[in-house]
């Protein structure tokens, strides 16, 4: 399953593997990327985790739609299946 991060044209950080990096620059210019897509992913603990990461690709896809300034993108990481555990 890929998961989905919203990120900015202008910030060199990955989001999946340079979160602190990648945070430190978005609040730094201003964007609060995680604070605005909070705002608009509908995710509650009632949904389950795929249907959270549902929500929240939906409002990736919102807001880079409604971008004004044009300065988001989505960005997927494919996640590594678990390997197996032999006893």
């Amino acid at each position: 399953m890929a998961r989905c991060a919203l990120t900015t044209i202008d910030n060199p950080y990955d989001p999946f593997t340079q979160f602190d990096a990648w945070f430190q620059f978005d609040e730094g210019k201003g964007y609060h990327s995680c604070a605005y897509l909070a705002r608009i992913a509908r995710t509650s603990d009632q949904l389950s985790g795929a249907e959270n990461e549902q929500e929240i690709e939906r409002a990736i896809d919102d807001i880079i739609k409604y971008n004004p300034l044009g300065i988001y993108k989505k960005v997927k990481a494919t996640a590594q299946p678990e390997p197996a555990v032999t006893a």
